[in-house]
């Protein structure tokens, strides 16, 4: 009884009654096992509450009191608490101990302290598996998947599957495809038994590599598969291009029944249906969020459906679910902002935006490329060039190049060549191929020859322009009969060997809303 009233935030009159305890039996063998049910409970700061009680008796505590104790500040991530448990382990002589020096490297790597959980690492005289598995996977987790990787190298004892699997998953984060490969054969010829684990941590490794034909293999000859087995395959998929497959994968899963798709699944194969603009496939996936109590369309799946929709052009149904959001964070306004910018609705776009600051949500970089680039495509030449000076000057947000690309379009499409040669000359940093393709679809749009004698000027003395900057160039010149100056832009591209790959699209038909049903700031609760 007394234990599982511990389970919960711990009260006055109960440390009051623990301490009595202690003062009449100051034993470890009596109160560490408590010690241990409190860290693993769901409230383990009751733990660290007992912990300082104990302390006042020297003898009720030993190394295994340390240990637990370590743990409970690593659930909680109390880094001072920790740190104080730490000196106290100095300074009863417990240090040597490996369970504890354990315990330390492991708080240090949820912390991620990687400069303390080295140095606890290298005070320890034989290193076991665990020490190993958790300074590599301590690595591979705070971004130094080299150093992770030269530390698997230096093991002198055997790794576990643990290991394995970090060691993996530095190598995912490296594109290491060879080195990935050698590690996982290690662990099918030397571990007894099949470990999903590792095989879905391979199955990642080959992912990010793009190594698509492993994977499939892979994948096909797994044991057994659960979710993350799928969700990886699903991401594979959709990482390497191929949408549909991803989309195909998702419904075989939930045809066979092998795993539930989860949060992640589900976002995935949503990315996939956005990538490719299938609205059809996006609208299968969203019934069958519906038909799952589970999956509620709310934070990271919100987010993803309202993406969908908007990249596949359906902003009423985007609309829609932005409005059904409890929470719309940041991500949620930049994509609908985003998504009225990208179909043509600039005015909608700057209502949205100020709906936003109403509900007191700060603008990010994202954002304002939506706002810049609905003002270019809409004319509102004056409404940008201030969203612009705000986002600088008042947001604090660095302008990127994607900003400035939108800037010199947007002068660009209402023919102020002018100005957005002043601007471009401006820009503290070096133009881009998206900054010159703008400006040559707009002298193509205004036939200003001058500009495009300018631009290219500018381009055949840059040497990391884009092949399909100056194809684009060319063909403007010999659209205008400019046949000498489009020679000498297809000279440039062959004597660095550019060649234009054929360009594709993927569309849907009869997917567009002929009325955008746009009440924006109606309904939308202040969150």
């Amino acid at each position: 009884m007394l234990v599982k009233s511990l389970l919960t935030p711990l009260t006055l009159k109960q440390l009051n009654q623990i301490h009595a305890q202690l003062i009449i039996r100051h034993k470890p063998q009596i109160f560490n096992p408590l010690l241990g049910v409190l860290a693993n409970s769901s409230s383990p700061r009751n733990a660290l509450l007992l912990y300082n009680l104990m302390l006042y008796y020297p003898f009720s505590h030993n190394h295994y009191t340390f240990t637990l104790t370590l743990k409970a500040c690593s659930v909680l991530h109390a880094h001072t608490k920790g740190l104080e448990i730490h000196a106290h382990v100095i300074k009863s002589g417990h240090y040597s101990d490996i369970f504890i020096q354990n315990c330390l490297l492991h708080f240090y790597v949820v912390e991620h302290d990687v400069i303390s959980a080295l140095k606890i690492f290298e005070s320890i005289s034989s290193p076991d598996v665990v020490s190993w598995t958790s300074i590599i996977s301590g690595l591979s987790k705070c971004g130094f998947e080299a150093e992770a990787i030269r530390k698997f190298s230096s093991m002198d004892v055997k790794p576990n599957s643990a290991t394995l699997v970090s060691a993996l998953s530095a190598c995912s984060c490296l594109k290491a495809l060879t080195l990935g490969k050698a590690i996982h054969a290690y662990g099918l010829k030397r571990m007894v038994d099949n470990n999903i684990v590792s095989d879905n941590a391979m199955l990642d490794v080959y992912a990010r590599c793009g190594s698509l034909v492993n994977a499939e293999h892979l994948f096909a000859n797994m044991a057994k598969r659960d979710v993350v087995s799928w969700t990886t395959i699903v991401g594979a998929y959709a990482q390497g291009g191929h949408c549909e497959e991803a989309v195909d994968s998702f419904k075989k899963m939930v045809l066979e029944g092998e795993a539930v798709p989860n949060e992640v699944t589900v976002v995935t194969v949503l990315s996939a249906c956005a990538s490719i603009g299938a609205l059809s496939l996006g609208q299968w996936v969203h019934s069958y969020i519906k038909r799952r109590p589970d999956l509620v369309v709310e934070g990271i799946v919100g987010n993803a459906l309202l993406n969908m929709f908007a990249k596949c052009g359906d902003m009423n149904m985007a609309i829609q679910i932005f409005k059904m959001l409890e929470h719309k964070d940041i991500i949620s306004w930049g994509t609908l902002i985003c998504g009225l910018a990208m179909n043509g609705h600039g005015r909608h776009t700057v209502q949205l935006f100020s709906c936003m600051l109403i509900h007191g949500v700060p603008p990010d970089d994202v954002t304002f490329i939506g706002l810049l680039s609905a003002c270019s495509h809409s004319g509102l030449v004056n409404e940008g060039s201030m969203f612009f000076k705000a986002m600088r000057d008042y947001y604090g947000i660095i302008p990127q190049m994607q900003h400035f690309c939108c800037m010199l379009d947007m002068y660009g499409r209402a023919g102020l060549f002018e100005e957005a040669e002043a601007f471009l000359k401006g820009m503290p940093i070096e133009a881009k191929s998206p900054v010159w393709v703008a400006l040559l679809q707009a002298c193509k749009i205004h036939g200003n020859e001058k500009m495009l004698d300018w631009i290219r000027r500018n381009l055949l003395g840059d040497e990391n322009v884009g092949v399909g900057t100056l194809a684009l160039l060319s063909n403007h010149y010999a659209s205008s009969e400019r046949w000498d100056d489009a020679n000498k832009v297809r000279s440039r591209m062959r004597s660095v060997g550019l060649k234009k790959m054929a360009g594709c699209s993927w569309i849907e038909l009869d997917t567009r809303n002929d009325m955008l049903n746009l009440d924006l700031c109606g309904g939308i609760r202040r969150t």
